[in-house]
């Protein structure tokens, strides 16, 4: 997923720099995004449980199967079969999400829990058409 002419210098958000005449290298954003290509898939952000953290309704996430998850991690599991995004708390036992609307959701023995990965950047759309 190379992009031209995408650089590594900062955009100035108020007047022009004159250092923005001393363009770097290209950005390869699978070099900053995917550090395992074969173990990395991308996925599409619905709903607002996630602000928090700050993901949003449609948003892209980045999410790597060969990371170990650790309590903390926004985390894209597979629920009893239903796929959803939150945050792993193994010393808790459950899904929280990261907006007060949304109860956490506890983990019963018995349920199927399977981690899909875990969501390591995601990207976001400031124009939607």
């Amino acid at each position: 997923m190379n992009l031209s002419p995408l650089y590594t210098s900062g955009v100035s958000c108020g007047f022009p720099s004159p250092a923005d005449d001393h363009k770097e290298q290209p950005l390869s954003l699978d070099e900053h995004l995917i550090t395992n290509p074969p173990a990395t898939f991308m996925a599409r952000a619905n709903g607002d449980s996630m602000q928090g953290v700050g993901i949003f309704d449609r948003d892209i996430l980045i999410v790597d199967r060969s990371l170990t998850p650790v309590s903390g991690d926004v985390v894209v599991v597979a629920l009893d079969g239903q796929l959803t995004c939150k945050i792993l708390d193994l010393k808790q036992g459950r899904l929280l999400s990261a907006n007060d609307k949304y109860a956490a959701i506890p983990i019963w023995e018995g349920q199927e829990l399977i981690v899909e990965g875990v969501v390591k950047a995601s990207v976001r759309y400031h124009r939607s058409h």
